[in-house]
């Protein structure tokens, strides 16, 4: 295991009923004026709404609304925000909804306190805010783990990239599972398998011997699994909610990254593609992931076979010199089944994306990782894309 510093700054207040009993008493420590974010207007339609804002008047604070975030939270609607709390003095952003609020309230948290453009300063500088709003959030849609961590994902419109760039980190989280019983139920899956890509590319990360964040990993994965399997036989499991809910911040709060390099290869070939698409995020993933992993599984055969007997329990008693090939080959046609089994799409047809996209400009503009297994050439990215159609 490499060497590494662990910390990890957000409180999670977790279940059912967290927000009535505790965020009152959370509010006192924050200024007069709060920021609420959110999405497009569906907290207005399940309560949520009416929630955190009668816990907001009880409480005496002003609120400045910043609304219509989109799924894909683009550097325009951050520097609204930014100039939003600025104008305003906020005291406390808080975000109501899913990764996307929450990414785009980590940019605007810093960039609000911040003389120059946090794009040019984190991308062309290479240096790093140090100075934010205070962040909480209500999360009511699973997948991203945002609420775990300070990184987030913006699509700069003009120079069609979408990347991680590093905003603020919230001090608390509140994750009721209830919440997401009005959310799409499409959208809860696309979700979960965004929970379980990120934790496959953290596994396929370096180093890949045996190591205790890798253990853990695997139980993660195996859950992930199981509970989505349990919520397609029924749609309203609270248990399987809430084992997701869980597995979703487990994958995003460093503790599967502990002493890895990781890989996301995958999730940086998916953000370029919606860079210039404007896909699902989840949704991409399950298109690239198989097709990706037929590329560069004879990297790191070991890791594949592992991750077929560990994850997906498959058994090859054969002693014999294909074994470990059996595997490896079984274990990603095991997450390609499991993809259509529930119901995620398999290719880019499937995923609606235009016949006439630039499939060139998108892999071209993919950054390479250093931790996947392979280093990708931007033509193999190429092929992969074309193979995904």
């Amino acid at each position: 295991m490499n060497n590494f510093i662990f910390e990890n700054k957000t409180k999670v207040y977790f279940g059912k009923g967290g927000v009535k009993e505790y965020l009152g008493c959370l509010l006192k420590q924050y200024g007069p004026t709060v920021m609420l974010a959110y999405g497009g207007g569906s907290i207005k339609k399940n309560g949520v709404y009416d929630e955190v804002t009668g816990i907001l008047n009880a409480q005496g604070k002003k609120v400045i609304e910043f609304s219509g975030i989109m799924p894909n939270p683009t550097y325009k609607k951050a520097q609204e925000g930014a100039k939003l709390a600025r104008e305003n003095h906020v005291d406390l952003i808080l975000a109501v909804g899913g990764g996307s609020v929450s990414d785009c309230c980590k940019i605007v948290s810093a960039q609000a306190k911040l003389d120059e453009d946090i794009w040019d300063m984190e991308m062309v500088k290479h240096t790093f805010p140090s100075q934010f709003i205070p962040l909480g959030t209500i999360v009511t849609v699973f997948g991203t783990g945002s609420e775990m961590n300070a990184g987030a994902v913006i699509t700069h419109e003009e120079k069609k990239l979408k990347s991680g760039i590093f905003g603020a980190q919230a001090d608390f989280a509140f994750l009721d599972p209830t919440y997401t019983l009005s959310v799409p139920f499409g959208q809860v899956i696309s979700g979960a398998f965004d929970t379980l890509s990120h934790a496959m590319e953290t596994y396929f990360g370096k180093p890949d011997e045996n190591n205790l964040s890798d253990d853990i990993n695997e139980a993660v994965m195996r859950s992930v699994i199981r509970n989505i399997r349990v919520l397609m036989q029924d749609h309203d499991n609270y248990e399987a909610r809430s084992e997701l809910a869980w597995a979703s911040a487990m994958a995003e709060n460093g503790v599967l990254k502990i002493g890895k390099v990781t890989d996301f290869q995958a999730h940086q070939i998916e953000h370029q593609l919606g860079a210039y698409t404007g896909c699902n995020h989840g949704k991409g993933l399950a298109v690239i992931h198989p097709v990706l992993y037929r590329h560069i599984c004879a990297a790191n055969p070991a890791r594949f076979a592992r991750f077929a007997e560990n994850v997906w329990g498959i058994q090859d008693s054969g002693t014999d010199s294909l074994r470990t090939v059996r595997l490896v080959k079984a274990g990603i046609e095991a997450l390609a089944a499991f993809i259509k089994e529930i119901g995620l799409p398999t290719t880019f047809a499937e995923l609606g994306i235009p016949e006439d996209t630039d499939l060139r400009a998108v892999a071209d503009s993919t950054n390479i990782t250093a931790g996947c297994c392979k280093k990708l050439t931007h033509d193999e990215i190429y092929e992969i894309l074309l193979e995904c159609r």
